[in-house]
């Protein structure tokens, strides 16, 4: 082969390589992530757009009160308020409105029953220093799959001190994570407080997230280095500028507003005992 045609032939090699990693990524854009949103996610919420402002306003808040600077990437952050209970994606661009991509339904820590936890403020980094893991979608005695169904992701944000809501009250140690509930038991209560403390979020979301890596920025790198990240889906097809934060705020909203309803046949909006 001559040393022109050995050129073509590797050209053409970097150009199908090219063309291969195209074809798998995820969206290019926030507008595109946020069609596949409404496209794919279940317990929707559409909060006007002075509420999707509110909400993009604490991100940006609570980050810089935290010394993290709002660069390029994704966030997600979370109401615990009872009248709320809602998960919201942003997109954050340093000098730039946050973006609102999307907003769901959620739950978070209920009290009243024992090792019950309030869900901590704060911002929490999505890190490898707590490796997720996946839902092994068993049953414990009630029957409720806490995880929920077999495969989805367990985003893992580490040992925090949260309130104790049973007892004596008081502080203590909880393991914060995000993930789906039971599908059948606990995800139509979505929107409600329902869990020991993790953040519930739809399978949907669950699915989404994971898909396009959109808090993976610490995984991906991880990766990209040589290192096994097993817990990354086969079909892992990341987005441009993942993030790695979850911020979680109280409105303290004395009711509840119409774009976030109780749960409820209105609660499923879907286009086309958790722990």
């Amino acid at each position: 082969m001559t040393r022109v045609a050995s050129l073509i032939a590797t050209l053409a090699i970097a150009l199908a390589t090219l063309s291969a990693v195209g074809a798998l990524a995820g969206p290019a854009s926030p507008s595109e992530l946020a069609e596949a949103f409404r496209a794919r996610v279940e317990h929707r919420l559409d909060p006007p757009p002075d509420e999707a402002r509110r909400y993009g306003e604490l991100a940006l808040g609570a980050l810089a009160q935290a010394g993290i600077a709002p660069t390029a990437q994704y966030v997600a952050l979370v109401d615990r308020s009872p009248n709320v209970q809602a998960i919201f994606i942003y997109w954050l661009n340093d000098g730039a409105a946050p973006l609102l991509i999307g907003a769901a339904a959620a739950s978070t820590g209920r009290g009243g029953e024992f090792d019950h936890f309030e869900t901590p403020l704060g911002v929490f980094e999505h890190s490898t220093a707590n490796p997720d893991f996946r839902a092994e979608g068993t049953r414990n005695k009630s029957g409720i799959r806490g995880y929920g169904a077999k495969g989805l992701r367990v985003f893992d944000l580490g040992w925090q001190q949260a309130r104790r809501l049973w007892g004596q009250g008081g502080t203590g140690t909880m393991r914060l994570q995000m993930h789906a509930t039971d599908p059948d038991l606990l995800e139509p209560r979505l929107g409600s407080v329902q869990s020991k403390g993790c953040i519930g979020i739809p399978a949907s979301l669950n699915r989404l997230l994971d898909h396009f890596g959109v808090l993976d920025a610490d995984y991906i790198a991880a990766a990209a280095q040589g290192l096994p990240m097993w817990m990354l889906p086969a079909d892992h097809t990341p987005i441009a500028s993942p993030g790695r934060y979850l911020v979680v705020v109280d409105s303290v909203r004395a009711e509840r507003p119409a774009w976030s309803p109780a749960p409820g046949p209105r609660r499923t909006s879907a286009p086309a005992g958790g722990k």
